[in-house]
């Protein structure tokens, strides 16, 4: 049986480092700030887990946010501008599972994934990871091996090509799945 709850999450942003000036505060996903803070420098995560993006409409560079405070989140990420939109990770429990494919629109090797996978390299022989198709569960992927460079939160859903999620690049080679991470 599968369980998602969507009610747990909250973060509160704030226009100035240091959790000043004018504020908002989401429960759910929002496509675009700008209609509420005319630029945010840092946040609290006060429930839930959360994936912000430096573009509106969920595109660009992501991070992932768990319960806690970021004072200054853009010298921790390494981003030049603000939070443009923000999507909560809603809790999940349940079955995961998503196959992966060597070349965008699912093509070449594919391999059935439902737990984490440090480098598809080293497990598939595979040098590249251009598309997906979540079946079950919510999932992080990362540009480098061992979890680490830029990511991506994915959902069920079919990911045909990765660069048309505003992503520059258009690959992955490790695989995360979210759970008891909020």
């Amino acid at each position: 049986m599968t369980t998602t709850d969507m009610s747990m999450g909250k973060i509160i942003f704030y226009e100035e480092r240091n959790f000043q000036g004018r504020s908002y505060e989401c429960m759910s996903d929002c496509s675009d700030m700008s209609s509420y803070l005319n630029k945010c420098h840092s946040c609290r995560v006060e429930n839930g887990c959360f994936m912000v993006y430096d573009r509106t409409n969920y595109m660009g560079n992501q991070y992932f946010m768990r319960r806690g405070e970021y004072p200054d989140y853009m010298s921790m990420m390494g981003w030049s501008g603000p939070i443009r939109s923000c999507r909560m990770i809603p809790m999940y429990r349940g079955q995961f599972r998503m196959k992966i494919y060597e070349r965008e629109n699912f093509g070449g090797q594919m391999h059935e994934m439902m737990d984490d996978c440090d480098n598809v390299m080293d497990r598939y022989r595979m040098s590249d990871c251009m598309s997906c198709n979540v079946m079950d569960g919510h999932w992080l992927m990362y540009e480098q091996p061992n979890y680490r460079g830029r990511m991506m939160y994915v959902r069920p859903g079919e990911y045909r090509n990765f660069r048309d999620m505003g992503m520059g690049s258009s690959r992955f080679m490790s695989m995360k799945r979210v759970m008891d991470m909020c």
